[in-house]
């Protein structure tokens, strides 16, 4: 959904800029892609003045999906640090680097993993 959110703001929006909005690899990002024009959700145009380069559009079915989402795909914390001004992030940043400094038992190999995926793997004993 969240793909399809930023392929509705901006129409013709190509992968490459796609992965980098939503802080994904490219390669991860055309499979996502690949998988919602399989579906229909989404086609692929050339573009006018550059034949070479190909933009994505929406087909009915995700206008109609979009339609039904209570709120924005990627969370309201993205949606919500987005709307703070300049300051405000960086004393965000600021105190919560300090907060990272003060927890105990940290361990700094789960540093970029994704928090679901930890919890994932606790749940199942791996």
């Amino acid at each position: 959904m969240w793909v399809l959110q930023e392929v509705q703001q901006e129409q013709g929006i190509g992968i490459t800029e796609l992965a980098a909005r939503m802080g994904i690899h490219q390669s991860t990002c055309s499979l996502i892609v690949e998988k919602l024009v399989e579906s229909g959700h989404v086609s692929k145009v050339r573009g006018k003045s550059d034949r070479r380069r190909i933009g994505l559009q929406l087909c009915p079915p995700a206008l109609e999906a979009l339609s039904r989402l209570p709120g924005p795909a990627e969370g309201i914390l993205p949606a919500a640090l987005s709307g703070l001004p300049e300051v405000a992030l960086k004393t965000l940043q600021i105190n919560l680097h300090e907060l990272t400094v003060h927890l105990s038992h940290k361990n700094d190999a789960f540093a970029s993993k994704p928090l679901a995926d930890i919890m994932r793997n606790s749940d199942t004993g791996e």
